[in-house]
């Protein structure tokens, strides 16, 4: 029923003043429905994108092509696995390739491809008192046990918190030394500690490029073809989880591995420096 404001006996002024109320709320609901009116998913991922300020720089690519918006919830990769087991995700965007192939056997992702990679790389006072610099791996783990050095690990079951347990057991380090802390958190704090401490820490090299508090870190060891770092993204199984938003989803996996998010990815650059190289399957 459309309302005649003649018929109420108001004033002529009084029904000006109303209708430009009603007009001007209408016009500042407007934004609101349209917001609401824009589709979402939720990608949970690692610290690493988060941090080293990739998704800064691809989600608004990926939003202006489809006209979906993106809210990611950073973690370490573990937890954002656990996440997508709950589903409470609707795309995971992770870097453990054993993690990912267990959580798609067990049913819970599909649609798995490669994204991109780039590597881990160990930290350290530049004066390395451990003398770890070089290009293994492994004997440097060997020498920071020995020498109890500090050595911060992110503790928090992430894909870097995995490589690194890989890394310690290959070196055939039970006892890593009384310099041992593990701070179960992301990439930037681990690396805000170890530059407060003193300490040796392993990280991405993403992150650490965009890290600022560097003190007196350096990277010691890179090189080593066992710090290759792999990413991967899938859709949360929507099977499992029928809530999940999988037409959405899936733009968002085939966005990322098209030859525009590819671009996207390997455009990103910190003081000219590339942060991740794409390598999705072609």
């Amino acid at each position: 029923m459309r309302l005649n404001l003649a018929t109420l006996g108001l004033g002529s002024n009084t029904r000006r003043h109303l209708a430009a109320t009603a007009t001007a709320a209408l016009l500042a609901l407007a934004p609101v429905a349209a917001q609401a009116q824009t589709p979402s998913i939720v990608v949970a991922s690692t610290t690493s994108t988060e941090q080293s300020g990739l998704f800064g720089h691809i989600l608004p690519q990926f939003r202006q092509a489809a006209g979906i918006d993106v809210k990611v919830v950073a973690l370490g990769t573990g937890q954002a696995l656990d996440i997508g087991r709950r589903g409470d995700a609707d795309v995971v965007f992770v870097h453990d390739v054993a993690a990912e192939q267990k959580f798609v056997d067990e049913g819970y992702g599909v649609d798995h491809h490669k994204v991109m990679y780039n590597d881990f790389v160990l930290i350290g006072p530049k004066t390395d008192p451990a003398g770890t610099r070089g290009k293994d791996i492994t004997a440097a783990l060997q020498k920071v046990a020995a020498a109890k050095a500090e050595f911060v690990s992110r503790g928090d079951k992430s894909g870097t918190h995995a490589a690194e347990l890989r890394y310690w057991k290959a070196a055939g380090v039970d006892d890593k030394g009384t310099g041992y802390k593990e701070c179960g958190c992301g990439m930037g704090p681990a690396l805000n500690m170890a530059a407060s401490t003193g300490g040796y820490v392993l990280a991405d090299r993403g992150t650490w490029l965009s890290f600022k508090n560097r003190a007196e870190l350096a990277v010691l060891v890179e090189g080593d073809q066992r710090l290759f770092n792999q990413y991967g993204v899938m859709i949360v199984n929507p099977e499992r989880h029928p809530h999940v938003k999988q037409a959405e989803a899936k733009k968002f996996v085939d966005w990322v591995v098209s030859p525009a998010g590819q671009e996207a990815i390997a455009s990103y650059k910190i003081d000219g420096e590339q942060l991740f190289f794409p390598n999705a399957e072609k």
